[in-house]
């Protein structure tokens, strides 16, 4: 693995994924959520206004993407459901002069069965008049003006989304200006089998982004970023992007893992090219770190946490449940112990907002377990959390 590099700041750290892109076509940036992750996009994202003379370079998926709709709904006469559209934003250019209905139609059948439809306005530009959409309302099984649920309204706005990157990819003006695309946790509020689906048609997509050539046959990609909190839909979009496709150019990539070790503004990078994904390696190494009797803190709720880190590493090596983890533990005596104490410790109803410590007795338990575990399984544990790691700072 390469080693961790230290940033200072969020600016540092877009320096560097455009650096990065100069080389590559696509970076994957996987990050826990309350990292930054978003706030990285919106500074990506401004970065590219500021090198432009105030045009945007970059079209991006974010939580912000979503604030381009808001819900109307008409409470007392139950009449009108739908969202408004912000037409003022660039996003929706395409729909002047580019049929993005059908398109959008064709995504939605992957994934859900509801319809849509699209009220337009006119809008004046100067002597210039455009229509571009204003409402949108929804039906199924034919009803009309239906409300639908919020993970069908991110469904939607996802297929909206690959919409236009399909234009992109058509090399449409309307969206000439697109250098970069930014795609941060498209899948929030979807269930497993959508989040499998988003990421082998991303993928797909990005295939074609990335190896796109103008009308002379040269090279012309358009950069990407995607980044996720979602440990199942960065893991596919890894395998999917590593993956070797016949008939198709190898997508140059690099994949990150983005953390914040304080509440300060520093971020660490670590690549992961030799491990496309350690997530629950690196939960590991937080719990390590919150075990640690001269500088951590143990809380009830990392009960829960090493629980759920013992089932994954049972489920990968084909077992139903923890018992295969503790039978391998070399503490015959306490086996049973730690049995009980995962299965009684790690089922309370522990408050986020509110973190209970944990007692003097159960944090000696809880190190004993941990310790046992990672010697065991023979963990490496990543140095993603300061301190002794030598970093590099840009």
């Amino acid at each position: 693995m390469s080693g961790i590099r230290t940033y200072q700041n969020l600016n540092n750290l877009v320096t560097r994924l455009r650096d990065d892109l100069n080389n590559k076509e696509l970076v994957l940036l996987y990050a826990y959520n309350r990292t930054g992750k978003t706030r990285l996009s919106m500074e990506f994202k401004d970065r590219g206004k500021s090198k432009n003379n105030g045009n945007a370079d970059t079209l991006y998926f974010n939580a912000f993407t979503e604030d381009l709709f808001t819900w109307e709904n008409d409470l007392e006469n139950d009449a009108v459901r739908g969202m408004n559209v912000n037409y003022d934003s660039k996003f929706f250019d395409g729909f002047t002069n580019l049929g993005l209905e059908p398109t959008i139609d064709e995504y939605l059948k992957r994934y859900s069965d509801f319809g849509f439809d699209f009220e337009y306005k006119e809008i004046r530009q100067g002597e210039e008049s455009f229509s571009k959409p204003s409402f949108v309302s929804f039906s199924k099984d034919g009803q009309d003006n239906i409300k639908i649920s919020r993970g069908e309204e991110n469904i939607f706005i996802w297929c909206l989304f690959m919409a236009i990157c399909e234009r992109i990819l058509d090399g449409h003006e309307t969206y000439q200006w697109v250098k970069y695309l930014y795609i941060d946790d498209p899948i929030s509020s979807l269930d497993d089998d959508n989040a499998i689906a988003v990421a082998c048609d991303l993928a797909k997509l990005l295939r074609r982004v990335t190896n796109r050539k103008d009308e002379n046959e040269t090279a012309d990609p358009i950069k990407v970023v995607v980044s996720s909190h979602h440990s199942l839909f960065f893991n596919v979009m890894c395998n999917e992007i590593g993956r070797s496709k016949e008939g198709e150019p190898r997508v140059r990539h690099k994949r990150y893992f983005l953390h914040r070790p304080n509440s300060d503004g520093r971020y660490t990078l670590r690549a992961t090219e030799d491990t496309p994904f350690f997530h629950h390696v690196a939960s590991l190494a937080e719990l390590q770190k919150a075990a640690d009797p001269g500088t951590g803190t143990l809380y009830t709720f990392h009960f829960n946490a090493l629980r759920s880190i013992m089932e994954k590493t049972a489920t990968f090596f084909g077992h139903s449940d923890i018992s295969f983890c503790l039978k391998a533990l070399d503490d015959e005596e306490n086996r049973a112990l730690f049995n009980r104490a995962l299965n009684l410790l790690s089922h309370g109803k522990y408050a986020i907002h509110e973190p209970t410590r944990m007692g003097e007795d159960n944090q000696d338990l809880f190190r004993q377990i941990l310790n046992d575990f990672i010697a065991r399984f023979q963990f490496v544990l990543p140095e993603i959390l300061g301190g002794s790691t030598k970093v590099t700072t840009p």
